[in-house]
């Protein structure tokens, strides 16, 4: 079986693994999910992008938890966010090549290291607000 290597896949318009990314879905799904249950509260439980450009994982988390925002604002009850992932991670289809946790973790000593994404996204949760949009990656 041939391995996948996700280094040779990323781009501006593609993850790691290739696959093309939306964060603005986000907000699709959780209205369709709200729609569709009957207003049963909403849990994000898994939401990320497996790259190795953390200012695009910020972006992403911006974008997407701006989604959660609005979709709060039409009273919409989203009561979690949980990004994807703390750590780096074994993915089954691309073992540790892929990038989706806000602390990169050495495959050597397991040292962990917190990435800008990491203190980005303290700083929203601490602040209790997403920053304006013009310093979204900042």
């Amino acid at each position: 079986m041939e391995r996948l290597d996700a280094r040779d896949e990323e781009s501006d318009q593609t993850t790691q693994m290739g696959y093309e990314y939306y964060p603005q879905a986000l907000g699709g799904a959780i209205r369709r999910a709200w729609k569709a249950t009957g207003g049963i509260p909403i849990l994000v439980t898994e939401n990320g992008i497996a790259t190795s450009i953390d200012e695009k994982r910020i972006a992403f988390m911006d974008a997407a938890l701006r989604e959660v925002r609005a979709c709060l604002d039409e009273g919409i009850d989203v009561r979690s966010y949980l990004h994807w992932s703390l750590l780096d991670n074994f993915e089954w289809a691309f073992g540790y090549a892929p990038t989706f946790g806000l602390v990169a973790v050495d495959r050597e000593t397991f040292a962990r290291h917190p990435k800008s994404s990491a203190t980005w996204l303290g700083a929203v949760a601490r602040a209790r607000r997403i920053a304006s949009a013009s310093s979204a990656s900042g």
